[in-house]
C-alpha cells in the first residue's frame, strides 16, 4: 500500500506557532468526536473526509463491489452519526469507525447470500482500460496482479479475509483487529496465519508466470 509522505520540516515548522497548536488539538479525532457530540455539523464533516478513502477502501475488500462498497460507506457513517453519543472517550474513532463499517459489510455479504447472490470482485484492470485506453506492458501486470489478489481474497472465507485486510492491506495492531471484529487475538493469528497460507498458494503460480 502506498504511504502519503511525511513533510517533517514543514509540520516542525507549523508546529512552532501557537494557533497551529490549538488546531491541532481541536482537530484530534478526539476532540472532533466530542464536537460532533455537542451538535457541531461541520466537525462531523471532518471526519467523514478524514475516514472516508480507507473505509470505502476497508468495505471494498470485503465485498469486492466499488458502487456497493460506496453504498455501504455511505451507512457506516449514518450509523456513525446516530451513534457517536455512545462513544466512550477513550475510545479510538478510527477503531469505531472501522467496526461499524465491518459490521456493515457482513451484513450486506449475508444479505446476498440468503438471496444466492454470489459475492463479485471487481476486475480493475477491466475498469482501468475502458477508462483510460491500454495501459503500458508494466502497468497492465501489475493490474492484473491486483485482480488476481482481489480473486483470491474473494476464496477466503468471510473471517479470514477481515483478518487479512485489517493486517496486512490496513496495517492495523492485533489489539485493534480484536475491537474492531469482537475475535481473540489467538484466533485472529490462526486466521491471519491461515489467510497468508491460502493467498500464498492462489497468488505464487501467477507470479511464477509473470517472472
Amino acid at each position: 500500500m502506498k504511504h502519503r509522505a511525511l513533510h517533517i520540516q514543514d509540520e516542525l515548522a507549523e508546529a512552532r506557532r501557537p494557533t497551529a497548536t490549538i488546531g491541532t488539538l481541536m482537530n484530534s479525532a478526539e476532540s472532533l468526536a466530542a464536537r460532533v457530540r455537542a451538535g457541531d455539523e461541520a466537525a462531523f464533516q471532518m471526519i467523514f473526509d478524514r475516514y472516508a478513502r480507507p473505509l470505502i477502501s476497508f468495505i471494498y475488500d470485503q465485498v469486492g463491489e466499488r458502487p456497493l462498497a460506496e453504498e455501504l460507506t455511505q451507512e457506516t457513517f449514518v450509523r456513525a452519526y446516530k451513534g457517536i453519543g455512545k462513544l466512550r472517550d477513550d475510545s479510538s474513532l478510527s477503531t469505531w469507525l472501522f467496526g461499524i463499517a465491518k459490521n456493515v459489510a457482513r451484513e450486506s455479504l449475508r444479505a446476498r447470500r440468503r438471496g444466492g447472490q454470489q459475492v463479485g470482485f471487481d476486475n480493475p484492470a477491466v475498469r482501468l482500460i475502458s477508462d483510460k485506453g491500454v495501459p503500458p506492458d508494466n502497468q497492465l501486470l501489475q493490474e492484473e496482479l491486483n485482480t488476481r489478489i482481489r480473486d483470491a481474497l474473494a476464496r477466503l472465507d468471510e473471517d479470514k479475509r477481515l483478518v487479512f485486510t485489517l493486517k496486512v492491506l490496513h496495517e492495523r495492531s492485533y489489539e485493534e483487529i480484536a475491537k474492531i471484529t469482537g475475535f481473540s487475538i489467538p484466533k485472529i493469528k490462526i486466521d491471519l496465519h491461515r489467510a497468508r497460507v491460502e493467498m500464498r498458494r492462489l497468488v505464487q503460480p501467477y507470479l511464477e508466470v509473470s517472472q
